[in-house]
């Protein structure tokens, strides 16, 4: 049994690894942090490849996919990204395109790549990672809000032809809260809710995807929230998140 995951270096991917790790999966992991991929080969038991690349950058996924083609690769997930805070006129251009790169563009080509080498084997998990952002417009956070809606609706729509070919490729999208994890740093936001331990966010995110289901949404709290706002206007659901997310600054 072998798994794929980008963005291994930390956070829910670091610890998705370490769980498939313990369950017996071989790994290959991609990031452009090497060093920090070599720390967590360290405490894995199993095997594990460490593959140096650049996800912002097209010809890297294709490069990441090119070298594990001909491995037996059951699961594939899609972990890298970031987000950015502040006003859409304020942040910087070339930011906001590399995250676009690297949320939407190379998540669009390793879906598509994997999609294909799984359906020629009928067998195979794709997880997405996405973002509870994912159903919500994100004044102050607006790219990486609309990056993340990119993700789960593009991983429903696979998910539906998927299905009715009959096919038993499986594809979910996992779609967390705040999870305490280096993401918020690197956002430059402070969560003002209580985020959930990443551990706890890779367990259930891996039972789930196992299981099948499409969209993965840890912790209460998230579910009733992702109910609740399909009942508010848009006008008083932006207020509400431009509220929320103006006190992260």
């Amino acid at each position: 049994m072998k798994a794929l995951i980008t963005g291994a270096t930390s956070g829910i991917g670091r610890d998705m690894a370490m769980i498939l790790s313990h369950m017996g999966y071989d790994l290959v992991i991609a990031s452009r942090d090497t060093k920090k991929m070599q720390q967590v080969q360290k405490k894995l038991p199993t095997a594990v490849e460490i593959i140096t690349v650049d996800l912002s950058c097209a010809k890297d996924c294709y490069k990441l996919y090119d070298m594990v083609k001909e491995q037996d690769i059951d699961i594939v997930i899609n972990n890298a990204g970031f987000g950015a805070f502040g006003k859409f006129w304020e942040i910087a251009l070339e930011k906001e395109l590399n995250m676009i790169d690297l949320n939407i563009k190379a998540v669009h080509i390793l879906t598509k790549l994997f999609v294909k080498y799984f359906k020629e084997r009928n067998k195979g998990y794709l997880l997405n990672v996405a973002s509870s952002a994912a159903f919500l417009p994100g004044p102050l956070m607006a790219t990486y809000y609309a990056t993340k809606a990119y993700v789960l609706r593009l991983t429903e729509a696979i998910k539906k032809e998927l299905e009715k070919e009959g096919s038993d490729v499986k594809i979910s999208v996992l779609c967390p809260g705040p999870v305490d994890t280096a993401f918020h740093e690197r956002a430059n936001v402070a969560f003002r809710l209580k985020g959930m331990k990443s551990k706890t966010v890779a367990k259930y995110a891996i039972k789930k995807m196992l299981e099948g289901q499409m969209i993965i949404i840890p912790g209460l709290t998230m579910k009733l929230a992702y109910m609740g706002e399909r009942f508010l206007p848009k006008k008083a659901l932006l207020c509400c998140v431009y509220h929320f997310q103006n006190k992260k600054g």
